[in-house]
């Protein structure tokens, strides 16, 4: 058996012999978190009493943990402890270790400078030049990821035999068939309301007949493309994000590396390609749902038929309106594809992150298919379309 455990536990204390030059302050016993209570109030005692000259003799030192090496250090000072860490005072190398780790610990914290106190517009402008930083990552990021698809779009067409057929008819399948209860009814609803409305706020001025023409310029140039575009962004992105933020999550994509294959091509591509050609099917059905809610509105609250309602439409509709809408499909189907694509690629391996870039595939997706909306209206406009 050790020394220490045929030792019998003696409580630790500190006296000082002598004065002046001659002055010596022993440490004796065991200076541990059982004699704690005890030990502060020597140490607080001794404090005041120690000098410059005064040598410290540790060899009747006991046990020491790390509750008695703080009390030590605030007893002795750094100078001090330095001096028993150098050799002098005949501590065993076992508590100078110790005493030298709690020193460490003690002073690095001390020596640590305060954090300067913020004001209300400096944290303001902080946060905004974060927060203008963060989406210049995102800015960057995606137009680099844009780069790359484009490029391996490009390097891909040339090769038929490396087109992913099956899996393109699968996403497009995933993408266009399976979205098309929903789209068909909320958009259906939506028409209804908007012809319910523009009726309530038409007859006041006797002009009932102009909800066709609201409901039909409404879905062809902006609603039915829209709409569908933010359905899709909730739906689709976040199923490209959680698809591809769980294969990199269980380390898949980089399997795929190994294996010498491109990401890019064999899960980005397909997907994209899907999207753009499922999102204009999709705004089609849109349109028609939304004018078909708008005429069963009109044929039971104003007694416009739906002959009269067509034959409005044919008359003072131009097919421009129609092509307007549609020509946005493809870009908003490849810009919703793209950020659900790169998110998935910046999920770092756990559920957590998952769900958190799942999150922010929809939200960029929408924020960017209403911005892109919002340049094309505008466009459009100055150019008289």
């Amino acid at each position: 058996m050790s020394e220490a455990l045929l030792r019998e536990p003696r409580p630790g204390e500190a006296t000082i012999d002598g004065e002046g030059a001659g002055a010596v302050l022993r440490l004796r016993g065991d200076w541990t978190l059982a004699h704690h209570a005890a030990l502060r109030r020597q140490a607080e005692a001794l404090r005041g009493r120690l000098e410059a000259a005064t040598r410290v003799e540790a060899g009747e030192l006991g046990t020491l943990d790390t509750a008695g090496a703080r009390l030590l250090h605030g007893l002795l000072g750094g100078e001090r402890v330095a001096a028993l860490l150098a050799g002098d005072g005949g501590l065993s190398r076992e508590r100078r270790a110790l005493l030298k780790a709690v020193a460490e610990a003690i002073e690095g914290r001390e020596d640590k400078p305060a954090e300067p106190e913020g004001s209300a517009i400096g944290d303001v402008l902080a946060h905004i030049g974060h927060t203008m930083g963060v989406f210049w990552r995102h800015v960057t990021g995606l137009t680099g990821f844009v780069g790359l698809i484009l490029e391996s779009a490009l390097r891909v067409s040339v090769q038929p035999r490396r087109w992913r057929m099956t899996a393109l008819v699968a996403n497009l399948e995933r993408t266009g068939l399976d979205a098309v209860p929903i789209i068909a009814l909320l958009t259906f609803l939506i028409g209804a309301v908007v012809a319910f409305l523009g009726a309530t706020v038409l007859a006041n001025f006797g002009a009932s007949i102009f909800t066709v023409d609201l409901v039909t310029y409404s879905f062809l140039r902006e609603f039915g493309v829209l709409l569908t575009a933010i359905i899709v962004a909730g739906r689709t992105a976040s199923s490209f994000t959680a698809q591809i933020g769980s294969m990199r999550a269980n380390e898949e994509i980089d399997a795929i590396r190994v294996l010498g294959l491109d990401p890019v091509e064999l899960l980005v591509l397909p997907r994209v390609y899907a999207l753009m050609l499922a999102l204009p099917m999709l705004t089609f059905i849109a349109m028609l749902s939304g004018i078909v809610g708008g005429m069963l509105v009109s044929a039971l609250t104003l007694d416009i038929s739906p002959v009269l309602f067509l034959s409005r439409i044919e008359d003072n509709v131009g097919l421009i309106h129609f092509w307007v809408g549609m020509a946005k499909a493809p870009i908003f189907a490849f810009l919703i594809a793209v950020i659900g694509c790169l998110e998935g690629f910046r999920v770092q391996g756990s559920a957590q992150s998952v769900g958190e870039h799942t999150t922010s595939a929809v939200v960029q997706s929408i924020f960017v298919v209403i911005v892109v909306d919002a340049v094309a209206a505008l466009f459009c406009m100055e150019m008289g379309w």
